[in-house]
C-alpha cells in the first residue's frame, strides 16, 4: 500500500508494510463477550512514567483515526506510539486546560468540555461558546437528530443546553436542575436522560420529567441501558434498572463486591463495562461479571471515562493513566475461568463438542462451562491426571501417576495389569484393542476381553523412551516417535520399519504424528516437521519458510491448513503452500521451494514454551473446528475460521518537518502543504500510520522522491532522515 503526501518542495511517499496486526477485525469488530477481561490483551500507559502530565478524564476519536484525551493540563493527541499535547492556534486559546468531557459529532467536530467553558475544534478551527463561559461543563451527548446536548454546572445553577443548526439552546436559572447537571445519556428510544444528585430528569420527547431518588452528594453519573432498552442508572453502590420511576437491582452472576460506578458504557457485542469510582472495572457480559483492578494490572482504581474506537479496542481512562483492552487471536482459559491448576498436561475434544483437560484434576467444557470430575472419587483425586483419550465407545480414559482406567459415575474404573506413570500416547485400532504407551515400562495392550499384553521398549530395539504414538488410518498399524530421535512402525508384534536423520527425518524429539488421506505421516521434531511418503522423508525446516526449526505439535483444520506449535509462536500455514511444497521436494528433495506462514506470537496471545511437555495430547480441533492446545498457563484456544486479523488500512499523516533545525507543524498546515526554504542540508519528517490495535507491529518503509531510488525499509520507526 502506498500513500503519497507532499509537503512544500519536497515530495514524500510513504508506504506501509503491515506486519499481521492481530488483534481486531474491521471498525465493526468488538470484544469477544465470551471472555472476562482478564482474558483480553491488555496495555497499560500509566502517568507516573510520564505519559501525560496530570488525569484523564476524557477520550474520543476524530474521523482522522487519532485518539484524543482530555487532561487536567490540556488536551492530548495519541496515535497508539506517541502522545502529544495539542497547541491552539496562535492567539486561540481553551477555556480551560481542565478537560472534563469529549466527543466527535458525525460531522467530525472535536467538542471539548472544560471546567470554565465549552469549545469545539473542527479543519482547524477553535470555536468558544460564549453561552457556556464560565461554566464547568460535565457532560456532552450528541442525539439522533444531531443536536449535543451540553450539562454544566455554575454559581447560578445547573443547565442543559441544546445546539444545533446553528442555534443554541440553555436551560437555567429557575432551580430545576439544583446545581449542577452531571451525567447526560439518550436511550435507544430516543429519550434523553439528565442525572442529577436527588433524581433523574427525563428530558426529551414530550414534556421533561422528573424522577426523584435518594440523593447522592456526586449525583447520578453513571447511565447505561439494559439489551432489552431499560435504562440502567448508578446509584446506593450498585447498578439499578429504572422503569416508570421505579428502581430494583440489576442483578448477574459473579462475586462482585458494592462499588460506586462513575461511568457505564455498553460495547459493540453487548459486554457492559461499568467504571467504578475505587474499584476499577466491572465488567457484565453474558449473564455473568467479573472485576479488573489496579492489583490485575489496571492503571488506576478510579476509572473517569471509557471509550471503544473504530478497530474495536476498548480504552479506559483512570486516575493512573490509560488502559487499552482488544481481542487477543489465541484466548487463554485458565484459573481465573476455573480450571484447577495453571499447567495444563493434556486436552481432548469429545465426540459431542465438549473439550476436556488433564490439569492437576480431570475437567470438562461444556458451553463455556467448566465441569470437574472425580473430585469426591479418593483414588483419582490429587493423582495428578496426565493423558486423556476417547474410544469407540465413548469411554474417556485417564492416566495418572499410579494407574489407568476410564471414568463412570464421576469416578474411574481401574484397569489391572497397567501400572500408572507417564503416558505418552494411547491408541484404539480397529477391533477395539486399546494400545497404552507408557513411558517407563513399555507398550500395552488392552484387547476388548480386559487381557493385558507388554512389550518392553528394549523388544523394539530402544534404549530411550517414546515421546508420541499413533494409530495409522490407512495400514492399521503404530506409529511410534522417540525422544532420542526415530521412528518406527509397529505392527503384528514387531517393528516393520523405522526411519531416522540418517532417512532426513527431523532431528530430536518426536511429539507428535498427523496423517493425510493418501496414507502421508507427518511428524513433529525438534528438527523440522518430517514428511514421509512412498518410504522417503524429507523434512521442512526455517530454510524453506518455517519461522524456526522445533515443531512441538502439528494438527490440521477444517480447511486442511497446517498449525504449528513452535518456540517461536503459533504458525499457520495454508494447504496450498504446503501442497506446493510437497510437489516440489517429490521432484526434488533439495528443492528450495518456500512456504509463506502466518506466526501468531505473544502479542496475540500465544503462551510460547521452549519444550512440548505434557501428556498424551496436547492439540485437539473440536467439533466447531476450534483448535485447543496446552500451555503452561492454562489451556488456549484459537478459531481458525475467525481469526482476529486486523483489516482495516491505517491512513498515513505527515505531522512535522524539521529542516535545518527548524521545524514545520505539518498537521495543522493549510491544505496540507509546508512551505520550506531553498537549499535545506538536512531533513527530518516525522510521520505515523493510525492504526491503535498493535501499533508497534505496524512497519514502514519511505522513499523520498528525487532523492532515494527505492523504498527503504525502517521498520517500526516513524522518522524519514
Amino acid at each position: 500500500m502506498e500513500n503519497s503526501h507532499r509537503r512544500g518542495r519536497f515530495g514524500l511517499a510513504l508506504g506501509i508494510a503491515l506486519a499481521w496486526l492481530l488483534a481486531c477485525c474491521p471498525c465493526a469488530s468488538a470484544l469477544d463477550p465470551a471472555l472476562d477481561v482478564s482474558q483480553y490483551a491488555h496495555t497499560a500507559w500509566k502517568i507516573r512514567n510520564g505519559f501525560t502530565k496530570g488525569g484523564i478524564f476524557a477520550i474520543a476519536q476524530t474521523p482522522d483515526g487519532y485518539l484524543w484525551l482530555g487532561t487536567e493540563f490540556g488536551l492530548v493527541r495519541f496515535d497508539g506510539v506517541s502522545a502529544v499535547p495539542w497547541q491552539a492556534p496562535a492567539g486561540d486559546q481553551l477555556p480551560s486546560n481542565f478537560i472534563a468531557s469529549l466527543l466527535v459529532s458525525r460531522d467530525g467536530t472535536l467538542w471539548i468540555a472544560t471546567l470554565k467553558g465549552l469549545a469545539s475544534w473542527k479543519d482547524g478551527r477553535l470555536t468558544r461558546h460564549p453561552e457556556l463561559a464560565g461554566s464547568f461543563v460535565n457532560a456532552i451527548v450528541e442525539d439522533h437528530e444531531g443536536t449535543v446536548w451540553v450539562s454544566a454546572g455554575a454559581v447560578t445553577g445547573g443547565k442543559l443546553c441544546a445546539i444545533g443548526n446553528g442555534n443554541v439552546q440553555c436551560y437555567e436559572g429557575d432551580g430545576t436542575f439544583g446545581s449542577v447537571v452531571f451525567n447526560l445519556y439518550e436511550d435507544s428510544k430516543g429519550n434523553l436522560w439528565a442525572g442529577m444528585s436527588g433524581g433523574l430528569w427525563r428530558w426529551r420527547p414530550g414534556p421533561p420529567k422528573f424522577y426523584p431518588l435518594a440523593r447522592q452528594p456526586d449525583g447520578i453519573q453513571a447511565l447505561g441501558e439494559d439489551p432489552d432498552g431499560t435504562l440502567l442508572a448508578g446509584w446506593k453502590g450498585g447498578i439499578y434498572r429504572f422503569v416508570d420511576g421505579r428502581t430494583e437491582a440489576y442483578l448477574v452472576r459473579g462475586t462482585v463486591r458494592q462499588f460506586r460506578a462513575n461511568r457505564m458504557f455498553r460495547d459493540n457485542d453487548g459486554g457492559l463495562w461499568i467504571g467504578a469510582q475505587s474499584q476499577g472495572l466491572v465488567h457484565v457480559h453474558q449473564g455473568r461479571s467479573d472485576m479488573f483492578s489496579l492489583s490485575d494490572g489496571l492503571s488506576g482504581d478510579s476509572v473517569a471515562a471509557i471509550f471503544q474506537d473504530r478497530e474495536g479496542d476498548v480504552w479506559v481512562a483512570t486516575n493512573g493513566g490509560l488502559d487499552r483492552f482488544r481481542n487477543f487471536t489465541v484466548a487463554t482459559f485458565s484459573v481465573g475461568q476455573g480450571l484447577s491448576q495453571a499447567v495444563v498436561s493434556s486436552v481432548l475434544a469429545d465426540r459431542d463438542g465438549s473439550v476436556w483437560f488433564a490439569d492437576g484434576a480431570v475437567q470438562r467444557w461444556n458451553n463455556g462451562q467448566i465441569l470437574t470430575y472425580g473430585e469426591g472419587d479418593k483414588k483419582l483425586s490429587g493423582r495428578a491426571p496426565h493423558s486423556l483419550f476417547q474410544d469407540s465407545r465413548g469411554r474417556i480414559w485417564v492416566s495418572t501417576l499410579d494407574r489407568i482406567g476410564y471414568l463412570e459415575n464421576g469416578g474411574i474404573v481401574s484397569v489391572p495389569g497397567i501400572p500408572g506413570g507417564p503416558v505418552r500416547g494411547i491408541a484404539e485400532d480397529s477391533i477395539g484393542n486399546l494400545w497404552i504407551a507408557n513411558l517407563n515400562a513399555g507398550l500395552f495392550r488392552l484387547s476388548a476381553r480386559g487381557e493385558v499384553q507388554e512389550t518392553p521398549w528394549t523388544h523394539l530395539g530402544r534404549k530411550d523412551f517414546p515421546t508420541a504414538l499413533a494409530l495409522d488410518p490407512l495400514q492399521g498399524g503404530l506409529w511410534i516417535g522417540f525422544y532420542e530421535r526415530g521412528i518406527a512402525y509397529f505392527r503384528d508384534g514387531k517393528v516393520q520399519a523405522s526411519y531416522g536423520t540418517a532417512d532426513g527425518l527431523g532431528e530430536g524429539v518426536v511429539s507428535r504424528f498427523r496423517f493425510d488421506a493418501d496414507g502421508t505421516v507427518w511428524a513433529a521434531t525438534q528438527g523440522g516437521l518430517s514428511r514421509l511418503k512412498n518410504g522417503r522423508v524429507v523434512t521442512m525446516t526455517s530454510k524453506n519458510g518455517l519461522p524456526c526449526d522445533a515443531v512441538h505439535w502439528v494438527i490440521q483444520d477444517n480447511d486442511h491448513s497446517f498449525w504449528l506449535f513452535m518456540p517461536c509462536g503459533l504458525v499457520r500455514i495454508p494447504r496450498s503452500e504446503v501442497d506446493a511444497w510437497a510437489a516440489a521436494v517429490d521432484k526434488d528433495k533439495d528443492t528450495k521451494q518456500t512456504i509463506r506462514a502466518t506466526v501468531f506470537d505473544s502479542s496475540d496471545g500465544v503462551r510460547i514454551r521452549a519444550y512440548p511437555g505434557g501428556g498424551h495430547s496436547l492439540v485437539a480441533r473440536s467439533l466447531d473446528g476450534k483448535l485447543w492446545f496446552a500451555t503452561n498457563d492454562g489451556i488456549s484456544v484459537v478459531d481458525p475460521h475467525h481469526l482476529a486479523i486486523n483489516k482495516l488500512p491505517p491512513p498515513v499523516y505527515v505531522e512535522q518537518v524539521t529542516a535545518d533545525r527548524k521545524t514545520y507543524d505539518a498537521s495543522s498546515a493549510a491544505n496540507g502543504r509546508v512551505s520550506l526554504p531553498a537549499l535545506i542540508r538536512d531533513l527530518e519528517i516525522d510521520y505515523t500510520a493510525l492504526s491503535l490495535v498493535v501499533p508497534e507491529k505496524v512497519r514502514f518503509r519511505y522513499k523520498l522522491e528525487g532523492v532515494d531510488q527505492g523504498w527503504q525499509d525502517v521498520g517500526t520507526r516513524r522518522q524519514a532522515f
